[in-house]
């Protein structure tokens, strides 16, 4: 997407996430099944496509929706691993194996509840936390609109 002027920065990173999400690159793991893209591969080009939006956009000194953008680009890929693991089981050992207790990941791995609405839920939060997540490559747009306008973080 190529931006026009007439949108903001929300608008193009939503499309340019949407976009990049629903790419239809296959992999194969090593048992050779073939399954969707790991979402934790998929970080660089996320990353790459965020530092060219805020080369753009960096330049505006509004720093208001920059933190709320920040917060929805975690809370999206925080779904994306909750849609990728899939199975209750496979979202019970993955939260124990991130440092959830027992009881809280059985509550939430077999919770009905949406993908969007689980992101948001404090064991998701605190299994895929921002620092793990920086940990995993995923770039901060508050850290990268920082660093454009020469502040430092």
């Amino acid at each position: 997407m190529r931006p026009t002027g007439n949108e903001s920065l929300k608008e193009v990173i939503r499309c340019t996430d949407k976009a990049l999400a629903t790419s239809s690159t296959v992999w194969a793991n090593s048992r050779g099944a073939v399954g969707a893209y790991p979402w934790n591969t998929g970080y660089k080009s996320w990353s790459n496509t965020y530092r060219g939006w805020m080369g753009y956009f960096g330049i505006s000194q509004y720093y208001r929706p920059v933190p709320e953008l920040d917060d929805w680009i975690r809370r999206r890929i925080r779904m994306y691993y909750w849609k990728q693991w899939r199975w209750p089981r496979t979202k019970i050992r993955h939260l124990l194996d991130l440092g959830v207790s027992l009881k809280t990941a059985i509550q939430h791995g077999v919770s009905s509840k949406s993908y969007w609405h689980m992101a948001r839920t404090p064991a998701v939060q605190q299994a895929l936390s921002n620092a793990w997540l920086k940990a995993q490559g995923l770039v901060s747009v508050k850290d990268l609109w920082c660093k454009a306008q020469g502040y430092t973080s």
